[in-house]
């Protein structure tokens, strides 16, 4: 587990990442990190992965076009 201090910056708060974090997140400066929430709650920080953004791309797709059927699922 890695201990990070909240601290202020600027007018905001935040944390400064150590590099060997960022290392195997494989992000450089200026590049952007995605913090998501998961279905348990916790929170998960990821780089950018072109690969899991055009799956994502194309769920939200299938879940548009399909939307009736997946309610009807849902109720089951």
């Amino acid at each position: 587990m890695i201990e990070l201090k909240v601290r202020k910056i600027g007018n905001s708060l935040g944390v400064v990442l150590p590099k060997e974090s960022l290392a195997r997140l494989k992000v450089k400066e200026g590049e952007i990190l995605y913090f998501t929430e998961t279905p348990d709650g916790s929170y998960r920080l990821t780089g950018y992965n072109e690969n899991f953004s055009r799956q994502v791309f194309e769920a939200e797709k299938i879940m548009q076009q399909d939307k009736d059927l997946l309610r009807e699922l849902s109720k089951r």
